[in-house]
């Protein structure tokens, strides 16, 4: 079944996230273009057997080096008080000679204002927001990196998707219940952390869509339309 449509350019990435916790960047690119709306397509990321696609979303392309992002990322927390420039990143596998140590002010602002940042929840409630830098772009149809810890304290992964810090978001339950509340509050994390507790659900009850809704009040288009 169709999960989502976007528009999109070939300036910009696709990120294709799964409900077992593996996510997937790749170039628009690289997906061609078909000749008619009936064609089969091609494979964006390889799921594990049992597995299912739950959000697809069009981040900006950045060139950036494996090192260079590094740096950002360090340099990002220490600015926020989130950790030091010290700190290691995960870059989970990723070749990094770790010859950029400090990126000039000027790389830095420009890096900065091309930033997304990518809010991810699970079905127990947990959710955290991470840099678009830690989502490295690759080819597609592999079976991709982590986007957040899947355990049994987290559950399943139920939706995936670019927000800025005015925006905010609701949640609603398989019991009925919702919850609406600001992004600002999720803190930023790395993209193999557990998250924090965005809703506080009962023992059996579930997570099961999650709306994004921008700082002019309207529903967004990057939800995952449950």
């Amino acid at each position: 079944s169709i999960v989502n449509v976007q528009i999109c350019t070939e300036h910009d990435d696709v990120l294709l996230t799964a409900s077992g916790g593996q996510c997937i960047r790749f170039p628009v690119s690289d997906v061609r273009v078909f000749q008619g709306r009936t064609s089969m397509g091609v494979r964006g990321i390889a799921l594990a057997e049992g597995d299912t696609l739950i959000s697809l979303s069009i981040l900006r392309h950045v060139e950036a080096s494996s090192d260079e992002r590094t740096a950002y990322l360090k340099m990002r927390r220490a600015v926020a008080g989130e950790g030091t420039a010290d700190e290691p990143v995960d870059t989970d596998g990723e070749d990094s000679s770790g010859a950029i140590q400090q990126l000039s002010t000027e790389r830095y602002a420009a890096m900065s204002a091309e930033e997304q940042v990518v809010l991810t929840v699970s079905v127990n409630g947990y959710g955290k927001r991470t840099s678009s830098y830690e989502y490295r772009t690759t080819g597609r149809g592999g079976k991709g990196i982590v986007a957040m810890s899947v355990n049994n304290r987290n559950g399943k992964l139920v939706a995936s998707f670019p927000v800025e810090d005015s925006d905010q978001i609701m949640l609603v339950t398989d019991k009925g219940q919702l919850i609406r509340c600001p992004v600002e509050g999720i803190r930023v994390a790395g993209r193999s952390t557990q998250g924090v507790i965005v809703f506080d659900t009962a023992e059996d009850e579930h997570v099961v869509s999650v709306e994004h809704i921008g700082d002019d009040g309207e529903n967004g288009e990057n939800g995952n339309g449950g």
